[in-house]
């Protein structure tokens, strides 16, 4: 890949493939937003809900189908935003023509196609990124921080638990990708699991092994919806962890132990993240930006410019995808 640094007055032009919901809010406006990035087209399958799409956000171009957007002259690099299904055949395609790339997490149905796109990524020589920004959000960087100086002394172990209650579409029957089990087996564990078993590896250090049990319980839908597992890092840290879909109440909570104190917080909510250690006793309210990709997206461009390497690679997502795939038996 030639080197290039990209700046308000040579942006890199993105394309958006799939704007669907997760671009309304979460990570579209961080792409527009960002200096160095600028994006300038979008497609989906309703390319109605495309144009009102691009309408909305002041997008000047939709195409009339991936392969022309991916093939346009006019995109320099693609954010894959579909279902996981999709993932692998839209990312081969834009490794093919050369392009950058971001794909929505979980990058893949399963670790094989995770491998033959990190694969195809580095043949062409361009950087493949996922979107795990989890790991560029200042609340959590301030808890790896907390890591890295040692407060909690040796970890030795880490558990976490995440339930909710079935919504209404799960207890209707209406069809939803998210639980249809060719789409995203593990159903919701697919969908928010990925995310916390992705941000334990960056704040832990890798997986080494992992077992696990899944079911499904309830009977609404063809996916699991009941998930348990554990696993040692290659620290020899020990992790155990639980996914219910099906609880009367929400809960995420995630502790940390070590060998001097504790650090507790949650994936997904906006509480305080607490440290208590012999060290030091703090607990800090980070906000998330109102675009929650927005650090993830300035990251790319750091990593691009050679300032940085991005938390969130292929290659660190496809480690996670292992993760799943081993719980998931």
């Amino acid at each position: 890949m030639t080197e290039q640094r990209y700046s308000k007055k040579s942006p890199l032009k993105w394309g958006i493939l799939g704007c669907g919901n997760v671009t309304e809010i979460k990570s579209g406006p961080a792409y527009k937003s960002t200096p160095g990035f600028c994006l300038v087209g979008v497609t989906r399958r309703d390319l109605q809900k495309a144009r009102d799409y691009a309408e909305r956000h002041q997008i000047s171009t939709v195409f009339e189908s991936p392969e022309s957007m991916i093939k346009s002259p006019e995109v320099d690099a693609v954010y894959i935003a579909t279902p996981p299904d999709s993932h692998m055949k839209f990312a081969l395609e834009v490794a093919a023509a050369g392009k950058i790339c971001c794909v929505e997490k979980p990058m893949a149905r399963n670790y094989e196609e995770c491998k033959k796109m990190v694969e195809a990524f580095q043949k062409s020589n361009v950087p493949l990124f996922v979107a795990y920004y989890r790991r560029s959000l200042p609340r959590f960087n301030k808890i790896k921080e907390w890591l890295d100086k040692g407060y909690l002394g040796s970890v030795r172990h880490v558990s976490w638990h995440l339930s909710k209650p079935p919504n209404d579409i799960d207890k209707s029957g209406t069809y939803n990708w998210r639980t249809d089990s060719g789409i995203a087996p593990g159903g919701y564990f697919d969908d928010l699991a990925s995310h916390g078993i992705d941000l334990l590896i960056y704040l832990l250090g890798d997986i080494k092994v992992a077992k696990g049990i899944s079911l499904n319980q309830q009977g609404f839908y063809n996916a699991k919806d009941a998930v348990v597992a554990s696993f040692l890092f290659e620290s020899d840290a020990t992790g155990s962890a639980s996914w219910n879909f099906g609880a009367d109440r929400r809960e995420d909570s995630v502790c940390i132990y070590g060998s001097k104190g504790k650090i507790t917080f949650s994936v997904f909510g906006e509480q305080e993240i607490i440290l208590d250690s012999e060290d030091k006793v703090e607990s800090l309210f980070i906000e998330n930006p109102e675009h929650i990709q927005l650090y993830h997206v300035r990251n790319m461009v750091r990593h691009l410019n050679g300032e940085a390497v991005h938390p969130s690679t292929g290659k660190t997502a496809a480690k996670t995808s292992w993760v799943m795939d081993q719980i998931l038996g």
